[in-house]
């Protein structure tokens, strides 16, 4: 089974006043819920990446945008992609997660990862320790959250973290707790954190062409601590670049490295193509175990490439009972 998951850039169309941001958003969210998404899925940033304008563009925060988009949405999961981890104290964020499952009745997709953006954190005051700090702090942060899921009264005591008779109701519909996400690949220890904690693993999309080697390098911690690899469902962070025809591609894969090429090999590493040819490329990734696509499009996901992507590809991917 393939799911599909939509990506939000949660930028404004250029002039737009800041008021007009939500509206923008919502209607990418109903467009994906409409198109046959199964998620869709924001940025958790404090300012705006500078693909889309940099610090002075602004963008709305994660979990108040996740919170009024439960409220106007039906079906779609909703995550973010991903929430770093030293953003929000892990008791805080085991207690908004809960708010959000029962706010979405049961929609939330869990996503975390170890954080990146380094000028961000500084501007706002966080430390930005080592990679291999953070990863033990996302480790913790993960520990406390489960026990605060399921524990009448959580208690930790961590070299980074702490809780102490911690109260956390009400607890989540989703049982024993909504799906943890995964974001990263570093080999040594974030891949490690994924074996112990995740239902599902998002590769970047900068390591998508290493995906073989980084899923056997997975098995192994796995394999280290008694864990089943196949219980881990394995997401790939996507670049779609969608054309109706070989022009149309064309013209669309030259605005997406102009825009996006700052940030991601568009060249190496997006799956493009006209619906023939992306129905291909997804089934390669498929092959490699991928089952689960977080996609943003390369036209900063404009209604006509969704209609497309509803209308000729992801028809190729649905289940007997209908789109997943």
């Amino acid at each position: 089974m393939t799911s599909f998951g939509f990506q939000i850039p949660g930028f404004r169309h250029a002039g737009a006043p800041d008021a007009e941001m939500f509206d923008h958003t919502l209607a990418h969210a109903l467009a994906a819920e409409q198109s046959g998404f199964a998620s869709v899925w924001v940025m958790d940033h404090l300012w705006q990446l500078p693909a889309l304008g940099g610090p002075d563009e602004p963008i709305l925060e994660a979990y108040t945008l996740l919170g009024a988009l439960a409220a106007r949405t039906e079906r779609v999961r909703l995550g973010t992609l991903v929430t770093g981890v030293t953003y929000r104290n892990p008791a805080l964020l085991a207690k908004m997660a809960c708010s959000l499952d029962q706010l979405s009745n049961g929609r939330l997709l869990l996503g975390l990862g170890a954080g990146w953006m380094d000028e961000e954190y500084r501007a706002y005051g966080y430390p930005f320790p080592s990679a291999r700090v953070r990863i033990e702090q996302l480790d913790e942060a993960l520990t406390i959250m489960k026990l605060m899921f399921s524990e009448q009264r959580a208690r930790f005591q961590g070299k980074y973290y702490a809780v102490d008779e911690a109260v956390n109701n009400p607890k989540p519909i989703q049982l024993p707790h909504p799906p943890i996400l995964i974001g990263g690949a570093g080999e040594r220890h974030l891949l490690r954190v994924v074996a112990q904690h995740a239902d599902i693993w998002n590769c970047p999309n900068n390591a998508a062409l290493e995906l073989p080697h980084k899923l056997e390098v997975l098995k192994r911690h796995c394999a280290a601590i008694g864990r089943d690899p196949a219980t881990i469902e394995i997401s790939e962070q996507c670049i779609v670049i969608l054309g109706r025809t070989e022009k149309d591609l064309a013209s669309k894969l030259r605005f997406a490295k102009q825009v996006l090429g700052n940030v991601f090999d568009i060249e190496k590493t997006a799956l493009r193509g006209t619906p023939e040819q992306l129905v291909d490329a997804i089934r390669a990734r498929h092959s490699q175990g991928v089952t689960f696509f977080t996609m943003l499009f390369g036209d900063l996901n404009q209604p006509e490439s969704l209609e497309l992507f509803a209308e000729k590809v992801a028809p190729a991917f649905a289940s007997p009972a209908g789109a997943h």
